[in-house]
C-alpha cells in the first residue's frame, strides 16, 4: 500500500513538471515550421518595411521562413483581431504600432482588447513626425505658421492619412499647445495626402518622417519642425516643436506582438533575436536612414510603454472628441 502511494506521488510530481518542461522543449525547437507576421497595412509602408526587415533577419537566424502577410483595413484592426484569434504558439505574430494603442479610444465596437489580448514581444522603432509645407506656402518657420494660423482661424488646411491617424493626432495636440484653429482634411491613406501636398492642393501636413524624408531632401517639401522631444539625426538643422511650445511631444512606434498566452520562452527567444537584429549594422542603418530610431526593449518594458502611450493619446482623443468613421 505504501509502495503504491509512493509510486502515485512520484507520478504526480512528474506530471506536475511536464508542462514547463514541455514548454521549454517547444521553445528550444521553435520554430519548426514557417511563421506568419501579420501587417495591418498595405505593402510599401513603414510598418510593412519593418516587418520585412525583421522577418528576413529572423528567417536567416532561426532557419524557418517568417512570411509577411498584409491584411489592410479598419486602421489595422482587421490584422490585430486576426492575431488575437490565432493559436498562441508563436507561429502567428503581429507587426503592431501606435495605431493599435489608440484604436480602442477611436472605435467603440472592437471585438478585442489590444493591451489584454496581444502579448508584447519586442519594440522595433521610435518614430518621429515632421511638420512639412509646400514650398509655395507663406510660412518659412514654425512661429510663422503659428502666427499665420492665429491670423486666419480655420483658414489653413492640414492633410492627414485619415481620422484618428498619427498625423491627425499630432495636429490636434499642436492645436491645443499653440492655441490655434486649423482645418483638418482627412484622406483615405497617406499616399493621396502626400500627392495633394506635393501638388499644392493642401499646404500643410504633420507627417511621419519616414514618408516625407526624401521629399524634404529633394526640396519638394519644406520641413518646419519635428514632433519629437529632440532633434532628428537625419534633419539636425530642423527645430523641434517643443523649442517653441515647451512640453509638446508626439511620436510613433512599431513592434512585434503575439496572441495572449504565447509561451514566455518563445516570446523571450523572439525578443533576444529581434533585439540582436536591431543591433546589426545593416538593419540599424536601414532604419536610421528613414529618420527612425531603433528601439530595443524587453517584453516587460515594451508592455509598460504601450500602456503609457495609450493613456496619453486617449486623453487627446477624448478632449478633441475624435471618432473613427
Amino acid at each position: 500500500m505504501k509502495f503504491q502511494r509512493r509510486r502515485f506521488l512520484q507520478l504526480a510530481t512528474g506530471m506536475a513538471v511536464l508542462p514547463p518542461l514541455s514548454r521549454i522543449a517547444s521553445a528550444q525547437s521553435y520554430p519548426s515550421r514557417p511563421v506568419r507576421i501579420i501587417v495591418g497595412f498595405s505593402p510599401g509602408g513603414a510598418v510593412d518595411l519593418y516587418a520585412r526587415l525583421i522577418g528576413q533577419w529572423l528567417s536567416d537566424r532561426l532557419g524557418q521562413q517568417f512570411v509577411v502577410e498584409n491584411r489592410a483595413g479598419a486602421g489595422g484592426n482587421l490584422a490585430t483581431e486576426a492575431v488575437t484569434k490565432a493559436v498562441p504558439d508563436g507561429y502567428t505574430l503581429l507587426m503592431c504600432g501606435g495605431n493599435d494603442a489608440v484604436n480602442p479610444a477611436l472605435y467603440s465596437n472592437l471585438n478585442f482588447n489590444f493591451i489584454r489580448d496581444i502579448a508584447p514581444v519586442a519594440r522595433i522603432s521610435h518614430g518621429i513626425g515632421v511638420v512639412v509645407v509646400h514650398p509655395s506656402f507663406a510660412a518659412k518657420t514654425l512661429p510663422e505658421l503659428i502666427a499665420h494660423a492665429k491670423a486666419n482661424p480655420g483658414g489653413i488646411a492640414v492633410a492627414s492619412s485619415g481620422i484618428g491617424s498619427a498625423q491627425h493626432l499630432y495636429l490636434e495636440l499642436f492645436k491645443v499647445a499653440a492655441g490655434v484653429d486649423m482645418l483638418h482634411v482627412p484622406y483615405r491613406g497617406g499616399g493621396p495626402a502626400i500627392v495633394d501636398l506635393l501638388g499644392g492642393q493642401v499646404p500643410v501636413m504633420f507627417d511621419n518622417i519616414v514618408t516625407s524624408i526624401e521629399h524634404i531632401r529633394s526640396s519638394r517639401l519644406r520641413a518646419l519642425a519635428v514632433t519629437d522631444s529632440k532633434r532628428s539625426e537625419v534633419l539636425p538643422e530642423v527645430a523641434t516643436i517643443s523649442e517653441f511650445l515647451p512640453g509638446y511631444e508626439a511620436s510613433g512606434w512599431a513592434g512585434v506582438g503575439a496572441p495572449r498566452n504565447t509561451p514566455t520562452e518563445i516570446i523571450d527567444r523572439l525578443n533576444r533575436e529581434i533585439n540582436a537584429g536591431l543591433g546589426d549594422p545593416k538593419i540599424k542603418a536601414r532604419i536610421t536612414d528613414l529618420g527612425v530610431v531603433p528601439m530595443p526593449m524587453t517584453p516587460v518594458d515594451f508592455g509598460k510603454f504601450i500602456v503609457e502611450y495609450a493613456d496619453k493619446w486617449d486623453r487627446v482623443i477624448r478632449a478633441a472628441h475624435i471618432k473613427a468613421e
